[in-house]
């Protein structure tokens, strides 16, 4: 299934991310510590490089979508989604971050809530992802937004909580 990104939102500007968006992810990663506390790898030119690019097993990378949302032009909010995983009917949001002078105000429940939305209408049936436990700040706002766990499990640079939502 192949997304319209400008769907993503009516509210803000959303864009494909690229090699040339890295030093602006990077300010935005950079201005939440507490993520990185939790998740114990530092954020580098070199790791969004690679978030840029990576997929789950057996998905490519036609699949993913790197999008930013810009307000007046200035990038604050990365979300990373790829379609059809871990099945066909499910979304998974590998990673959604805004910059730390945005948060607290409502635009990430705003933007999850549309994202949904749209996810819904183009044939969704659910959305997915993972968040590291032991991290209040994630959990408090995936719940707040209506998802549920599913299942724990040991990575290597942690243990997850599964979550979904059904749409």
């Amino acid at each position: 299934m192949k997304l319209d990104i400008t769907g993503l939102s009516s509210c803000y500007t959303v864009k494909r991310l690229t090699e040339n968006d890295i030093p602006n992810i990077l300010e935005l990663c950079e201005s939440n510590p507490l993520y990185y506390k939790y998740f114990k790898v530092p954020c580098t030119a070199d790791s969004v490089k690679e978030d840029l690019k990576i997929t789950p097993p057996g998905k490519c990378i036609s699949d993913k979508y790197y999008v930013g949302f810009y307000s007046d032009g200035k990038l604050f909010g990365v979300l990373d989604i790829v379609c059809g995983y871990p099945c066909e009917s499910t979304a998974y949001i590998g990673f959604f971050m805004l910059h730390s002078s945005v948060q607290g105000k409502g635009k990430g429940s705003s933007i999850i809530d549309e994202v949904c939305g749209y996810l819904k209408e183009v044939g969704f049936k659910k959305v997915r992802l993972a968040i590291l436990r032991g991290n209040p700040q994630a959990g408090r706002f995936w719940t707040k937004n209506g998802f549920k766990s599913v299942e724990t499990v040991k990575k290597d640079y942690g243990v997850v909580v599964v979550s979904e939502k059904e749409l």
